[in-house]
């Protein structure tokens, strides 16, 4: 997280004052302590995105911690007083909120009882967000970091939202009112496998396909350490090989960020410089959501 609450507050308001983002964006997910902040000319973030037309979202669990007996794996922390804090939150105007688990890949991980940790807390939390009146999205990152291969992390990812959603459908979510957030099958930032964007876009979509039903109400993809070019590049050759069972898009926040950020340096005189390269990168993933680029 970024430097004092100040700063802090500086950054989210850089994003979310920019004139326009409704035009690319409909929705935002917040931290806690975001919803009570206000941006440079007194509107509450929570307010300022509803009259922009953009569903405000909460980011809810609380971190990884060790898997005990499970060296190198985590689980993931939050759901105690979570109806409570679901409850507040709905009262509060947010709509739908995100919990991400954690999934390695090594030569001993992911194993199948990390994964299946972590999908029961998936599913948990799902759970109680919908008796809450919150639509849950569910994020299973599986990691960019190792020298793996796509091969296996396709199958990696196959097996985490297999498990993901027979947990979910044994606690009666309603997958109808569910939105998945899942990794791309790309190899590992160490791997030196040769592979095409082509490659990447076949394998997620067959994993996708495999392990997805039908029935989910939206898929959105993470950037998970890909550059923003490599990121909006991937975006658009899986949306080329659209219609799919559901519909496709975006939920990146380094991606999009990124480069506005190295403009920006928490200096006011680079706002306005800042936020151009925004929507720049913001109507590109737009356009690559509709495989137009």
């Amino acid at each position: 997280m970024i430097g004092n609450p100040e700063t802090r507050r500086l950054y989210r308001d850089l994003f979310l004052s920019a004139d326009g983002i409704e035009n690319y964006l409909n929705g935002v997910i917040l931290f806690d302590e975001t919803v009570y902040e206000k941006n440079n000319t007194g509107i509450n973030f929570v307010d300022l995105l509803k009259q922009k037309g953009i569903l405000p979202g909460i980011k809810v669990d609380a971190g990884t911690i060790d898997l005990i007996n499970f060296p190198g794996a985590v689980i993931t922390q939050g759901l105690d007083g979570l109806a409570i804090r679901l409850e507040k939150y709905h009262e509060m105007g947010l709509t739908f909120a995100k919990w991400r688990a954690v999934i390695s890949i090594s030569e001993t991980l992911p194993t199948f009882e990390a994964i299946q940790a972590n999908a029961f807390l998936l599913a948990q939390y799902a759970a109680i967000c919908q008796s809450q009146g919150i639509v849950p999205m569910v994020e299973p990152e599986v990691l960019l970091n190792g020298n793996h291969n796509i091969e296996k992390a396709e199958e990696v990812t196959t097996a985490t939202l297999t498990e993901l959603f027979r947990q979910l459908k044994a606690y009666r979510v309603d997958l109808k009112a569910l939105i998945l957030k899942t990794s791309m099958v790309v190899p590992g930032d160490q791997s030196d496998q040769e592979i095409t964007k082509e490659d990447i876009a076949k394998s997620t979509v067959r994993c996708l396909l495999n392990s997805v039903p039908a029935e989910v109400a939206g898929v959105v993809f993470l950037s998970g350490g890909q550059t923003p070019n490599q990121a909006t590049v991937n975006l658009d050759q899986i949306a080329k090989l659209e219609p799919l069972p559901w519909p496709i898009t975006f939920s990146y926040a380094r991606a999009i960020q990124h480069e506005a950020m190295e403009v920006w340096q928490g200096k006011s005189e680079n706002v306005e410089k800042a936020r151009e390269i925004f929507i720049k990168r913001l109507k590109l993933d737009t356009k690559a959501d509709q495989g137009l680029l």
